[in-house]
């Protein structure tokens, strides 16, 4: 009978989702529609690239991953440890029939310099006025802890030239040469669907600072003599190791300053909660310090970015709620404080210390999560930095200015940290749509020689990778599918008229990402609905599979300090602790990627 009634209550939502729209509801009856599409996800959207055959984990210790995580994420889930372990395939969202990597001719088809030049090009700035450029760096810094997938050289991929481009390097005016992602060495010889591994481990467990390998984890600690459990911050509180290092965990290629500052605050964050583990237990040692220290930065991190940065990108009624009911539950953070849990499910009391649960299908980061996370047009081409006390600026630099190690480090070493975040806080990152992609992308120079069009590689590897394209994937996902160019065109006649030209007229051929950039958004939303179906899958489930968030997220597993400093910060306090000098924009700011007051304004 329970089946039965959730079946109808699923149903029943997918057919008011259809015909009024979640986000045209009240919030409350949206929250109800939301959880209904998000179970029926859970349902038909989850399959496992390994058919139940998983490999096996290196061999561990108990004592090294019952109560901490390893440094690989193997043994989260102790019935199968090599689940969401650096190192293993990639999910899907769609059944693995579609799932086929797309070959040539249909991989260039149509090419994707014209689209890049047609129509993602930025023409003029378009920018997302309710976020800050804190937000685009945010984004960027969370996808390297979740994903990352490896090239391989000696396979290019080439992309013609139109005629008429004024493309050349090194005197090939032929084609774009990117190279193809690296081939699963573990899949069998024919095997369908392709696969892919991704480099990082799958679990919200800030890789992108502790990396995923026990040697990347030693070298960003102390000396291990120093017995403080703590990660390389110099006496000027930047990072005391080459940018290189930590810009190798998903790529140095897309290090920046936003970047940087990132990793900075956050490193200072673990060993700010190193310093209160000490104090709590004298007598640990400085890897049960460094240990525990990791555990309560990524809750942290994971919690700024359920309840702050996503609702400031989903700017919606209804997921200003629902977000916090992801963490908090129904009943709220003040319910929770006063009675504890209600029930070990987690409707009523939120994730955070509710039953693990998989649903169907083992955990893992999909490849369609990584195709709706290409959100490229958040990044401005410039930047004007002034001071947080008035005393000098505006100076404008342009994404080169402040791109790669050497760059970023300087001009953090130049303007201090505050002032950078003061910059980046009170300016606009760029709008999700189409004609806004940055302009320096469009000829971007690898740190391994190669200059590429990264927008045309954004749209090849969606193909590259199986992940179908924009209709077919509305269809999967128990969409309506499109049926006209002017749907996806932002509503500008002109845009329709070039896609249709683009796609020879068959609207089937329309990559995801440029439908998903085209679509008209719901009311506050940074980010297409299409999109937004698979954020509501993943965002629940990075949680839900976590036995570090769920049955182990207890003070027992965290300590009583740890679950209480999660509790006590968000990202606002996080930048007033490391750098108190932000308090006059800080102090009255509700949400810190949000775009902050001007220092004249914050003083009034």
């Amino acid at each position: 009978m329970r089946a039965l009634l959730m079946r109808s209550f699923i149903k029943a939502t997918e057919i008011v989702d259809r015909r009024i729209g979640w986000d045209k509801l009240p919030p409350w009856i949206g929250i109800g529609v939301l959880i209904g599409i998000r179970d029926a996800l859970r349902e038909h959207n989850l399959y496992d690239t390994y058919a139940g055959d998983p490999p096996p984990a290196p061999a561990h210790a108990p004592a090294e991953y019952l109560t901490n995580r390893t440094a690989d994420g193997s043994y989260n889930d102790l019935a199968e440890p090599s689940m969401g372990m650096a190192g293993t395939r990639f999910g899907r969202n769609v059944p693995l029939p579609l799932a086929r990597a797309e070959q040539p001719p249909r991989l260039i088809d149509p090419n994707p310099r014209v689209i890049s030049n047609e129509l993602m090009r930025r023409d003029t700035f378009k920018p997302a006025t309710t976020l800050n450029i804190l937000a685009a760096a945010w984004l960027q810094f969370e996808t390297r802890d979740w994903f990352s997938h490896d090239t391989d050289p000696s396979k290019m991929i080439e992309i013609p030239v139109p005629e008429g481009d004024d493309w050349e390097v090194n005197g090939d005016r032929a084609s774009i040469r990117i190279p193809s992602t690296l081939a699963d060495p573990t899949a069998l010889p024919g095997q369908q669907p392709t696969t892919f591994i991704n480099k990082e481990t799958h679990w919200w467990d800030a890789s992108q600072i502790y990396g995923s390998n026990q040697a990347f984890q030693d070298a960003i600690r102390t000396d291990k003599k120093d017995n403080d459990g703590k990660v390389r911050v110099s006496a000027d509180g930047l990072i005391d190791i080459d940018p290189s290092l930590i810009g190798a965990s998903g790529g140095e290629d897309g290090w920046w300053l936003g970047l940087e500052l990132m990793g900075t605050i956050f490193m200072r964050e673990h060993n700010a909660i190193c310093d209160r583990l000490r104090a709590a237990y004298p007598t640990w040692s400085g890897d049960q310090i460094f240990n525990k220290a990791r555990m309560i930065n990524a809750a942290l991190i994971a919690k700024i970015h359920t309840i702050e940065w996503t609702p400031a990108i989903l700017g919606h009624p209804t997921l200003q709620i629902g977000m916090r009911a992801n963490w908090f539950g129904l009943a709220g953070e003040k319910v929770g404080q006063l009675v504890g849990r209600i029930g070990s499910g987690d409707l009523i009391s939120g994730i955070l210390g509710s039953e693990t649960e998989h649903h169907s299908a083992p955990y893992s980061i999909t490849e369609d999560f990584v195709t709706v996370y290409r959100m490229h047009p958040l990044i401005p081409d410039d930047y004007d930095f002034v001071s947080i006390t008035g005393k000098s600026g505006p100076q404008r630099l342009s994404f080169d200015d402040i791109h790669g190690g050497a760059n970023s480090r300087g001009v953090l070493k130049r303007m201090g940290p505050a002032d950078c975040l003061y910059s980046l806080g009170i300016a606009h990152p760029g709008a999700v749509t189409l004609h806004n992609s940055p302009n320096f992308m469009r000829r971007f120079d690898r740190t391994d020689g190669n200059t590429i069009d990264l927008i045309a590689t954004d749209i090849i590897r969606s193909r590259e990778r199986g992940v179908p394209r924009y209709n077919e994937f509305r269809r999967q996902l128990r969409l309506k599918e499109t049926t006209s160019f002017d749907e996806i065109s932002n509503g500008d006649p002109a845009t329709a008229v070039k896609l249709r030209e683009i796609y020879g007229g068959d609207i089937d051929k329309v990559d995801a990402m440029v439908g998903m950039f085209g679509e008209k958004l719901p009311d506050g939303f940074g980010f297409s609905d299409t999109a937004f179906r698979i954020f509501v899958l993943m965002a629940t489930r990075r949680l839900k599979s976590d036995r570090f968030f769920t049955v182990d997220f207890t003070p027992r597993v965290y300590t009583p300090e740890g679950i209480a400093w999660i509790a006590d910060n968000d990202m606002g306090s996080v930048l007033l602790r490391h750098y108190p000098e932000l308090a006059p924009v800080l102090c009255q700011q509700k949400n810190a990627f949000a775009p902050w007051p001007h220092v004249g304004k914050a003083r009034r």
